[in-house]
């Protein structure tokens, strides 16, 4: 070994010697440091060109505009570069070559075929029968007599306002045949408090709706076997208002295991796993036939009217503020929403506090084509819906080019559009009793997708 070795070191000392040396042994060094020093001058440059380009487009000033966001905005501009230019899941759409017709109706690129409302009909259809079928919920009981039973209890009316979908949702299942007094045969549990309801009454409120939640859970894994099977992985709660997604903070395994039924769906927020998770629609419930559609000339590009509450809002205002064919509204409408969406090719949903608004099923109620301006959203059944073949998803990054982009799309690339948007318009609607597809078994449909493909059975003494 000891011969081996000093042959080696011979042969290494022969082969490198230092007549090899000089020039030649810091050449590579050289090229490393050259190439390096090349690669941050091109990194810097281009760096400050393009967020340079991004300010004076989106916060150039104009006169008439900004003294109105003197007196509107609520809230402090210091940061709000960081929210509307970095999205840490989705890139923004490139102004050159990203947005494209081809790649909006699949014309290449990884798309199947974009021009279809679903992403499998026939695989939805077919699941849809076996969901309507053999899904079976079980809904812990409550008396008439509970001191909280107008938390507990579904209502006895037609819900309205803003956040109906989360009462919704719970008068038409608790009269539905998805419910089952056999909790043995039960592919989920629901825990039916009222978001809604605790954020109104003044015994809770927002500030003790996390110990009525903690308090709740605890007494349920008390007094039954089920919720401690799974830690609370087959069972869901529902809530439409954006305080929801913190009701389980005190109750640490329910905040990453139950099932959370949410308008406020943002896969930015770490309370929300959309594979866990299931993304309602917000809604605003309207009674009788929506409006004919024929008849009607929308001369307006696109529309939108709503407060000053988020950066998004803001560029919006800067760069569209006084344009005429986008309208977009930042005080008290002088004229119905409805003659607006109406009028509209576009209607824009552009996030305020929260990702979700009734917006979307506002615009598609009427028929006009949602836009939508909201990172990280997880759009409202997106397991069967696709949305790129009835709706515009722009990153908050191309609202100066805005207009641009919708005016691009063709009259028959539009048809299709508009035409979609009537398509899954039933999907959006909230019904009692329920119809085929509406928005309950639509919802219905998502939780069957999350049900535990294992059942989990009881023993026959805690049966």
């Amino acid at each position: 070994m000891g011969k081996s070795s000093s042959f080696c070191y011979q042969i290494s000392q022969h082969r490198f010697s230092t007549s090899f040396g000089g020039p030649f042994f810091f050449l590579p060094l050289s090229l490393a440091i050259s190439t390096f020093l090349l690669i941050f001058l091109y990194i810097c440059c281009t760096t400050s060109k393009v967020f340079t380009s991004t300010e004076n487009n989106l916060y150039q000033e104009s006169s008439p505009i900004s003294s109105l966001i003197q007196q509107m905005i609520p809230f402090s501009l210091e940061n709000t570069a960081e929210e509307l230019f970095f999205s840490p899941r989705s890139a923004p759409l490139s102004k050159g070559n990203q947005w494209s017709m081809g790649n909006l109706f699949g014309l290449y690129g990884n798309y199947v075929n974009n021009t279809e409302v679903y992403h499998d009909r026939d695989i939805f259809l077919e699941d849809y029968k076996e969901m309507n079928r053999s899904l079976k919920i079980y809904v812990y009981p409550h008396s008439r007599d509970d001191p909280f039973a107008n938390v507990l209890l579904p209502v006895d009316y037609d819900p309205k306002g803003h956040y109906a979908s989360e009462l919704y949702l719970k008068k038409v299942l608790s009269k539905s045949h998805f419910i089952t007094k056999n909790p043995s045969e039960a592919d989920l549990f629901f825990m039916p408090f009222s978001i809604v309801e605790m954020r109104h009454d003044p015994r809770i409120g927002p500030e003790g709706m996390q110990d009525f939640i903690k308090d709740y859970i605890y007494n349920i894994s008390h007094k039954y076997p089920y919720w401690n099977r799974t830690d609370g992985a087959d069972h869901f709660y529902v809530a439409c208002h954006s305080i929801g997604r913190f009701a389980m903070d005190k109750v640490f395994e329910a905040k990453f295991n139950v099932i959370q039924v949410v308008c406020s769906s943002s896969y930015f927020v770490a309370g929300y796993i959309p594979h866990k998770d299931a993304s309602m629609p917000q809604i605003w419930p309207r009674q009788g036939d929506p409006p004919n559609f024929a008849s009607l000339k929308r001369k307006q590009l696109a529309f939108f009217a709503g407060t000053i509450n988020s950066p998004a809002r803001l560029a919006l205002l800067k760069a569209w503020g006084n344009d005429t064919d986008i309208f977009a509204n930042f005080g008290r409408l002088r004229t119905p929403d409805a003659d607006h969406l109406l009028g509209s090719k576009f209607c824009l949903h552009v996030k305020g506090f929260e990702v979700n608004t009734a917006r979307v099923a506002d615009a598609i109620y009427y028929g006009c084509v949602p836009v939508i301006l909201a990172n990280h959203y997880d759009l409202p059944f997106g397991d069967v819906l696709n949305w790129e073949s009835f709706s515009i998803v722009v990153h908050y990054m191309d609202i100066p080019v805005l207009k641009n982009i919708l005016q691009r799309i063709s009259l028959e690339e539009y048809s299709l559009l508009q035409s979609n948007t009537l398509k899954v318009r039933k999907h959006f609607q909230w019904n009692d009793p329920p119809i085929d597809y509406d928005a309950f078994y639509m919802t219905m449909y998502e939780l069957w997708l999350r049900r535990s493909s294992v059942r989990v059975r009881l023993s026959a003494s805690m049966e």
